[in-house]
């Protein structure tokens, strides 16, 4: 390749990507490698005790602490149910919007984005107004519709644009070769909305996953997830190394969606998703 093409073309987003990207992760990389000393600094000697500690493990008394391991179970069984939650709230809703005539649909898909408008915290700062006088706050269940509430847009656009796709002549193909409607509907359209509903199941789950302001506004110290572990390690707690090596986990859990994306719907798909 002509280098001076390369870097007229490719090069700018390769530098974008290597300074913003590459670089930081390469920083926290070294940083979930070393030691938390005293006054909260950073420095060496080099060790791998960071990553035991993500799994769970206490080299200092030498024993397995399931602590971390509970948090982490919990923030996948959170995300999980929230991204459930959303699937069956959002799907539907989906197709509903789609079908509308375009001067309903604009106005149906205004409303679903117009809470974009406001700031986040200040828009779950005011559940806690909503869910007080029913006694839900501070709860897990708070957290479940602070999630839902938060990710639900993210879900339904990307079925959105694959339902605004479908060709709806399968449908009637099926019917009429004798399908049930639910049939004709699981065989005609269902495979046909798969990319978006993938891409909307990871937009939602990573996301759900790595949060931390609503499971701290909404569910306080009943339901601390990894993304509060996080959050604690690089702010109260001070241990930067520990917070590195969590954060990768993360990022790890990130990567093997889009790989398991990437599986699932073919090359066509993940491109769709960039």
């Amino acid at each position: 390749m002509n280098p001076r093409r390369f870097f007229s073309t490719l090069g700018p987003g390769v530098l974008w990507l290597a300074a913003f990207l590459i670089v930081p992760s390469l920083i926290m990389l070294g940083y979930s490698l070393l030691t938390r000393t005293d006054l909260a600094q950073v420095g060496p000697p080099w060790t791998l005790e960071n990553w035991q500690r993500v799994f769970g493990y206490d080299a200092l008394f030498r024993e397995w602490v399931p602590d971390n391991l509970r948090v982490l179970w919990r923030s996948l069984v959170i995300a999980a149910l929230s991204t459930l939650l959303c699937v069956v709230m959002g799907y539907p809703l989906a197709f509903y919007i789609a079908r509308q005539e375009d001067r309903r649909k604009q106005t149906l898909l205004l409303l679903l984005v117009i809470p974009f408008w406001i700031n986040f915290l200040i828009r779950v700062y005011a559940w806690i107004l909503i869910l007080r006088p029913f006694g839900l706050y501070p709860s897990t269940a708070a957290t479940f519709l602070g999630m839902v509430y938060a990710l639900l847009p993210f879900f339904v656009l990307p079925v959105y644009a694959s339902v605004e796709k479908v060709d709806w002549r399968l449908l009637e193909a099926a019917q009429d070769l004798g399908a049930s409607p639910l049939r004709a509907f699981l065989a005609g359209v269902v495979p046909q909305t798969l990319p978006g509903l993938i891409a909307g199941v990871l937009l939602t789950f990573i996301p759900a996953l790595g949060m931390f302001v609503v499971s701290d506004i909404l569910g306080g110290a009943k339901t601390a997830l990894i993304g509060n572990l996080i959050q604690n390690q690089f702010g109260q707690a001070g241990d930067w190394p520990y917070g590195s090596a969590l954060s990768f986990l993360l990022m790890g859990a990130v990567l093997l969606g889009l790989w398991l994306y990437a599986r699932a719907a073919g090359q066509k798909g993940l491109e769709e998703l960039l």
